[in-house]
């Protein structure tokens, strides 16, 4: 009685134009699991979480020093808040783009890991 319910064709059929064959999607392919080496798969999140970790060393360095040195300027030339405030902003987008590539490379270890195989 179950067997009434099973489906026997696949699941999807796609067609990719300048491609030869059709990708046939059925149970068995999308349910199939990807092994991948344990080894290869500590090293990538530990590699994911030194590249988070290294990334933010830097730019967290950086923006407390350009902090710090902003807060000295405002207190030595309080006219001049408004130009040292949109400097700070701006440098501190930049310095914040670097962790953002870090977080980038580690979330392409974690989840489009290249040494997958």
């Amino acid at each position: 009685m179950s067997e009434t319910f099973i489906r026997k064709e696949p699941i999807l059929k796609i067609r990719i134009p300048f491609q030869k064959r059709n990708i046939v999607l059925d149970k068995k392919t999308i349910f199939e699991e990807k092994h991948m080496n344990p080894i290869i798969a500590a090293a990538s999140v530990i590699a994911a979480g030194l590249a988070v970790g290294l990334a933010a060393i830097g730019p967290g360095m950086g923006q407390g020093t350009a902090a710090g040195y902003a807060v000295e300027g405002i207190a030595r030339q309080p006219e001049a808040e408004g130009k040292i405030r949109g400097a700070l902003l701006l440098s501190f987008a930049f310095m914040e783009s670097l962790t953002i590539y870090g977080l980038v490379v580690a979330l392409a270890l974690l989840f489009a890991n290249p040494f997958a195989g």
